[in-house]
């Protein structure tokens, strides 16, 4: 995978309105494929996360989500990243919003892959209701993929993994994803059911020894990678320059990166990275997302798009 190739895409803050991302895409988009039972599954080397479209105190517009959710589909970037508490109130927002963009938009429902997360134990019974809830707030969208956010320090992974296949059989759910796990839990997971995508964080910001390990057990074993947060949730951008550019009620100001004892420090990282994209005439976001999907070919960058 060449980086030129990803560096068409810009996810900067200026390039989040169609017409912006129309003229940065091309036809030759890169793709990948997904891993386990989603083998035969393929998507654009860059996914689409809508955490932050609803996640915040006021929500982004529905006519600002619907264009670029549209621009997304129509230029080969088609796995879409949520999650059943993806709101403030109420938890099940970024769900609903993906129901009334399918309302309006019903044409894209077949290429739009959504994987959801859902905040329950993994207990059988809490998971059956989960996903329940998750399939009722999607209206007609199927649920391609189902998966935990954490893993559940109270249950085997091998245990969660059998309810997880349990309810995959009975046709509630296409594919399995395991979110925020190490290499170890990974490989221990594969060999009870098969595995489709896992989640974790891969930023310059994010690229510790386990990240790495689980990046190389996910390309061993034919799983993909859903590397979320690739531009630092917004903090390699360099649109924020201070806490206070933070709207009352951000989620981010309760994160270690954005703690009054480390803001400045990296700031000061963040600006080095943006000094190394102006020197290749682009964007800090062109350089974290190609940065991150030259990882493996199995990698895929899911930048927020608020």
């Amino acid at each position: 995978m060449r980086m030129s190739r990803l560096l068409r895409f810009s996810t900067s803050a200026r390039a989040h309105s169609p017409t912006a991302i129309s003229r940065s895409m091309t036809s030759d988009f890169p793709t990948t494929h997904l891993g386990g039972s989603a083998a035969q599954v393929q998507v654009g080397k860059v996914g689409h996360g809508l955490m932050f479209m609803t996640w915040r105190p006021v929500p982004v517009p529905d006519e600002q989500c619907f264009g670029s959710m549209r621009t997304s589909l129509e230029h080969g970037v088609n796995f879409f990243n949520s999650g059943e508490f993806y709101g403030m109130n109420p938890g099940e927002a970024n769900l609903d919003l993906i129901r009334r963009f399918l309302d309006a938009y019903p044409q894209h429902a077949e290429k739009m892959f959504v994987s959801v997360k859902s905040a329950s134990p993994a207990a059988e019974p809490a998971l059956r209701q989960s996903v329940a809830n998750i399939r009722a707030h999607l209206g007609a969208k199927k649920l391609d993929l189902f998966q935990c956010a954490r893993v559940d320090r109270d249950v085997p992974i091998e245990g969660a993994m059998q309810m997880l296949e349990k309810l995959r059989g009975e046709g509630l759910f296409d594919h399995i994803g395991i979110s925020e796990c190490s290499a170890n839990t990974l490989r221990r997971a594969c060999k009870v059911a098969p595995v489709a995508v896992v989640e974790i964080e891969v930023s310059p910001f994010a690229y510790e020894e386990e990240t790495k390990a689980v990046i190389a057990a996910a390309a061993e074993l034919n799983v993909a990678v859903a590397a979320y947060s690739p531009l630092g949730m917004g903090f390699l951008m360099g649109a924020i320059k201070s806490r206070s550019d933070l709207e009352q009620g951000d989620l981010r100001a309760h994160m270690d990166k954005w703690s009054e004892a480390n803001f400045d420090n990296n700031l000061r990282l963040a600006e080095a990275l943006q000094a190394i994209a102006r020197e290749r005439g682009i964007t800090p976001a062109q350089l974290c997302i190609a940065w991150v999907s030259s990882l493996g070919s199995h990698v895929i960058p899911i930048p927020g798009s608020s």
